[in-house]
């Protein structure tokens, strides 16, 4: 549907909405509204307005103010959705911070989210209860409670009886009228049932007249034995005859079409503590199918189908098992769960399981583990096969995914039918996988768009796969991922034309001008899935496997601020698009070009952490970060011989920053903080922000003299070099900290109680990771002061006999990435476990204390062993959730201080009535004292405290 307005439309729209909502979240400029526009599928349409919507008081005045102006709204949560219900050429609304509440009811028996909260972020606070909320989908860790419940999204665990609409307890929903319902309020129900007597008259209507249409009931009951959201939810018409009940049911898998959905309460589930898994391999996909119809009748959890292109997409990833790169053509294979509530339980299950498939040939034993980091694994290469699948892509194809259902008794057939449709149409390279127990099917393949006859060819393939599991074996043609706007022109293909004529009525009585997601779910446009198809040119080799999929974005420290990594990766490749024109591009395009890079300096590149984190979350390891450094590369050629200056007189530079912290210790003392702070954000101001941010939990200059103190050699203690970054050089402890230390001499009074001889290497002043130098794109600097150091620390680990302690963790790994293999370099968490732990005695304090992992440990792999350091040290340890990257990033708290506000947001509150927070970095203990209200220091600090020699 392309939306035909006046352009005076929209400005009027954004002035009327500037009354209520502010403007910075009333966005319309031309970078921002294709990167907050872009979803997970492969569509792209650009909303001439994003509005940024805090309450549902705002929500509603938008609502109000688009329903005057016959404007189109589209309502994005997440936008990790697969199949276009999130895009939008009108207004599009975007959730900001203020969706992110969330109650625990029933002691843990039920959940009151928003639509904001991460799914996995809703299981975290219902673990301490033992409970989690059914749905399951893989994109659990990065997708919204909103776009879960809007999409009736399923997952590996969850089947037909755990999903949104089964869970269903309440809901609060905003309609199309801007009318707020709340089912979990008696006088608003009363309230509503008085205002709106009609709708749900007519509601009661249509489920009286679907419940005496005999055929049409049992069709409805047929399709929903099976995983499905096609269309909507009309078995909620046979379920229930109460009009409250039917518009709640309703409302799920909706897809934004029929209202905002501002809150859901769900009835949780049961999350059993015992888990295992076992990989079995099957020679071909009949007895692949024959064994998942066995275990239907298991005690399993789930039951994982990939086929044989599925398990080549992941087998050279790093852990997993030797045997899928040795298996026959023919093969698949089915990831078991099982669970129970005690090892007795899990036993005897798998026990069942195994006797289940007696009988079954397989191509290995069916061996089960519950070794947490294979169990783990084992879900990773699940979790991540579309992905993975996306990056062996050509480089300029996008990647489709589908999901269907077959009925679980004729999977096999199913199966073999969707093969040799794709075969047939020229589609060799396709995967299959999905949610055996349930007959879903997902499949996976790349498409190129733009070569003469490959929409015809891509068209033909969804025709007949259409009437194949829509018509011809009664399945469904979605089964988790939504309907959206790839489904939409088969709908009625699927249901028939009574039940699609029943929708189109629920439609109308919901959203009687269309203006609610229009042509998403229902559309008469038969070529609609054919239309607004997304770009994904090559930009850049660092970047061109992404498939914008969103999974990254939910620990970006800049998602709040400015943009995400896929969204960076949005950007980056439309300027590639627009830049191969060449002399071909018309002198707008060129205009866009240049406005395109000049709000991308700020936005993508300079508000960028590029500490790596989101590749954490990148099922194919992307790190953006490593896209924005190179662009800073090319932008800051010109300042290489600073550099190089810089770096070759490092020790006087470390010098300037030492004095520079006494001169502004000086004019705190004689000023005051406020009173400096008012002159310092002054002169910041005059400078057009080129002037760093003074923060008031700026600290004391580290005192250097501490290194040059002699440390008794006896040749009966152990050796350790250590090495003290050019952070902890410069930062000493905070002005009003109790704890008066610098990290240097904390470190050496631990290692001192823990026997240890310390070795200092030589000119240590002078030496340097390179990361200051890295994440300004200064690499040739950066690599020379690496070599540097790797040389220094060779000679003083005399070739790697003894271990070298970093007392920062991100220059730790910055050099794990360079330094010599005989080099044992750790940081303080790592060292603590390995070598302190042991020599000391520990008495936990009776202190209840924060801890913030930093994005380099993350990254190491350290997150449990830093959380466990401090649970021995405390007796309470508070780890803030959703606080994944303090965007302090190296001097990215001086210079681009907003970046760090963003990113700990909330983080005050959560750690209030902590005596003070422990980390591994001495720039973000910075800017986690200033945004926390509590002194942050580092880890070595708390274990110091805690503990006496053994």
């Amino acid at each position: 549907m392309t939306i035909v307005h006046e352009p005076a439309a929209w400005a009027e729209l954004k002035a009327a909405l500037a009354d209520t909502i502010p403007e910075e979240r009333l966005i319309d400029d031309p970078l921002r509204t294709l990167a907050y526009g872009t979803d997970a599928s492969f569509y792209r349409l650009i909303p001439q307005l994003v509005v940024r919507a805090e309450s549902e008081a705002e929500l509603q005045v938008t609502l109000a103010e688009c329903r005057a102006r016959k404007l189109p709204v589209t309502f994005r949560a997440a936008g990790t959705s697969l199949s276009g219900q999130a895009v939008t050429d009108s207004v599009l609304i975007q959730l900001g911070r203020g969706w992110r509440g969330h109650e625990i009811l029933d002691e843990g028996q039920a959940i009151r989210l928003q639509p904001g909260v991460i799914g996995a972020r809703a299981n975290a606070l219902l673990a301490p209860h033992g409970r989690k909320i059914g749905p399951d989908p893989a994109s659990i860790a990065s997708c919204m409670i909103g776009g879960i419940a809007a999409n009736n999204a399923s997952g590996m665990c969850c089947g037909t009886a755990q999903n949104s609409y089964r869970t269903l307890r309440d809901i609060r929903v905003i309609l199309a009228d801007g009318t707020l319902l709340d089912t979990a309020d008696p006088a608003g129900v009363a309230a509503f049932r008085h205002s709106h007597g009609g709708l749900l008259e007519e509601l009661e209507r249509l489920s009286i007249e679907t419940r005496g249409n005999e055929a049409l009931a049992e069709k409805i009951r047929h399709k929903y034995r099976l995983k499905n959201t096609t269309g909507y939810a009309l078995n909620s018409l046979v379920d229930f005859e109460d009009g409250i009940e039917i518009l709640k049911h309703l409302m799920i898998g909706s897809e934004g079409t029929l209202g905002f959905i501002g809150a859901i309460t769900y009835d949780t589930v049961v999350d059993e503590p015992c888990k295992a898994a076992a990989l079995a391999f099957f020679p071909d996909m009949a007895a692949t199918c024959r064994a998942t119809i066995a275990l239907k009748r298991s005690p399993v959890s789930a039951v994982e189908l990939m086929d044989r292109a599925a398990l080549r997409s992941v087998q050279d990833q790093p852990g997993v098992p030797e045997v899928l790169r040795h298996l026959p053509e023919a093969a698949a294979a089915l990831l078991i769960d099982v669970r129970g509530n005690d090892e007795e339980a899990l036993e005897a299950r798998m026990a069942e399981v195994q006797a289940m498939l007696e009988g079954i040939r397989t191509l290995e034993p069916v061996a089960f583990t519950r070794d947490s980091a294979t169990y783990a694994l084992y879900w990773k290469i699940r979790k991540g096969l579309f992905p993975a699948v996306g990056a062996v892509r050509e480089t300029g194809t996008t990647v489709i995914i589908e999901d269907v259902a077959f009925p679980i008794e004729r999977l096999d057939e199913g199966v073999l039918a969707l093969t040799d449709a794709f075969h047939r149409h020229g589609y060799s390279e396709t995967i299959l996988f999905g949610h055996a127990l349930e007959g879903n099917l997902h499949f996976v393949f790349p498409q190129g768009f733009e070569k003469p006859g490959e929409v015809e060819r891509y068209q033909a393939l969804m025709d007949e796969v259409a009437q194949l599991v829509g018509v011809e074996y009664g399945g469904s043609l979605k089964a988790e991922h939504g309907t959206g706007r790839n489904m939409a022109p088969y709908v009625e293909l699927e249901w028939g034309s009574e039940a699609y004529a029943l929708m189109w009525e629920v439609k109308t009585l919901f959203d009687p001008e269309n203006l609610l997601n229009p042509e998403v779910i229902l559309s008469r446009n038969p070529t609609l899935h054919l239309e607004n198809l997304k770009p994904l040119p090559a930009a850049d080799p660092v970047v061109d496997k992404c498939i914008e999929c969103g999974f990254c974005e939910a620990i970006c420290p800049s998602k709040d601020l400015t943009l995400t990594p896929r969204q960076r990766i949005v950007i980056r490749r439309e300027l590639a698009r627009l830049e191969a024109l060449g002399e071909a591009a018309s002198h707008d395009e060129k205009a866009r070009i240049d406005r395109l890079w000049q709000a991308y300096a700020y936005q993508g590149i300079d508000t960028c952490a590029a500490t790596g984190l989101c590749a954490t979350q990148c099922p194919v390891d992307i790190n953006t970060g490593d896209l924005v450094r190179e662009l800073r590369h090319e932008r800051n050629r010109g300042k290489a011989g600073m550099a190089r200056l810089v770096g070759r007189h490092f020790s006087g530079t470390t010098r300037l920053g030492r004095g520079a912290l006494n001169m502004a210790g000086a004019a705190r003392l004689a000023l005051g903080k406020n009173l400096l702070s008012k002159v310092t954000g002054g002169m910041r101001r005059l400078s057009g922000d080129r002037l760093p941010q003074w923060d008031p939990s700026l600290p004391k200059a580290a005192p250097v003299r501490v290194l040059k103190q002699d440390v008794a050699d006896e040749s009966r203690r152990e050796k350790v070099v250590y090495l003290p970054s050019c952070a902890t050089r410069v930062f000493g402890a905070a002005h009003d900290d109790v704890e008066s230390r610098s990290v240097m001499e904390i470190t050496l009074a631990l290692l001192d109680k823990a026997g240890f001889d310390v070795i200092l290497p030589e000119m240590i002043g002078h030496l340097c990771c390179g990361m200051p130098f890295q994440s300004k794109g200064q690499f040739d600097e950066a690599s020379h002061k690496g070599r540097e150091l790797n040389r220094e620390l060779l000679v003083a680990s005399q070739n790697g006999r003894y271990p070298v302690l970093c007392d920062t963790s991100p220059c730790a790994l910055q050099m794990k990435e360079y330094l010599d293999d005989r080099l044992s370099l750790m940081e303080p968490v790592s060292f603590a476990h390995e070598h302190l732990l042991p020599r000391l005695l520990i008495t936990p304090l009776d202190e209840r204390i924060a801890v913030h992992v930093t994005c380099s440990s993350t990254r190491m792999g350290l997150s449990d062993r830093f959380v466990a350091l401090a649970r021995v040290c405390a007796s309470e340890v508070v780890v803030p959730a959703e606080i994944h990257c303090c965007g302090f990033a190296g001097d990215k708290g001086f210079n681009t201080p907003e970046l760090n506000a963003s990113a700990l947001d909330g983080l005050a509150d959560q750690v209030a009535g902590c005596s003070a927070g422990y980390s591994n970095s001495r720039t973000c203990e910075i800017g986690l004292s200033h945004h926390g209200g509590i002194p942050y220091r580092s880890i070595l600090s708390l274990l110091d405290r805690a503990s006496e020699p053994a």
